[in-house]
């Protein structure tokens, strides 16, 4: 990618989050199409009170909250405290993105006793096809803008010479 348009990692970031949001926040208010095939069929079904509170809408917030942070990865011109912060919250949700797509992917394709168990087989297929490729590609999508934040010169005010030449 051109180096002068490093922030679209930001704004790619933040797109993945806000749809993996939508999807928390449908099944949430209900809605099923897809939700065995990522928590499990006896979860969808019965969607006990902690699962609907915190694996829903607690897992959709989170995930507007990594939304805002990779807007703020998306932004150029930010200094100090705020970039360190931004930069690490941003390296943060990648690593835990990426641990947990390959995790569990290789937990499920090594048979690890206990984990093959608790994945029927439908959820197994659609795991390993769908879910973790996505939270892999959240991760990647994070560590990008992660990576090229801030390495872009803060846009100047028209006519302002630049300390350089000064």
């Amino acid at each position: 990618m051109h180096p002068n348009r490093s922030w679209q990692y930001g704004f790619l970031a933040a797109g993945w989050a806000v749809l993996f949001a939508g999807a928390h926040f449908f099944w949430a208010l209900g809605g099923e199409w897809g939700l065995d095939s990522s928590a499990g069929s006896r979860l969808a079904a019965e969607r006990p009170g902690w699962f609907v509170a915190g694996g829903l809408w607690g897992v959709g917030g989170l995930c507007l909250i990594g939304a805002v942070v990779a807007g703020g990865l998306a932004r150029r011109g930010v200094r100090g405290r705020r970039w360190r912060l931004l930069k690490l919250l941003g390296w943060g949700v990648a690593a835990l993105l990426l641990v947990r797509g390959i995790g569990i992917e290789v937990l499920i394709l090594s048979g690890v006793q206990g984990v093959d168990d608790a994945v029927g087989s439908g959820q197994r297929f659609w795991t390993l096809a769908l879910w973790n490729p996505w939270f892999i590609l959240g991760g990647v999508l994070f560590a990008l803008a992660a990576r090229n934040f801030g390495k872009e010169p803060a846009a100047r005010p028209a006519g302002e010479v630049p300390e350089a030449v000064r």
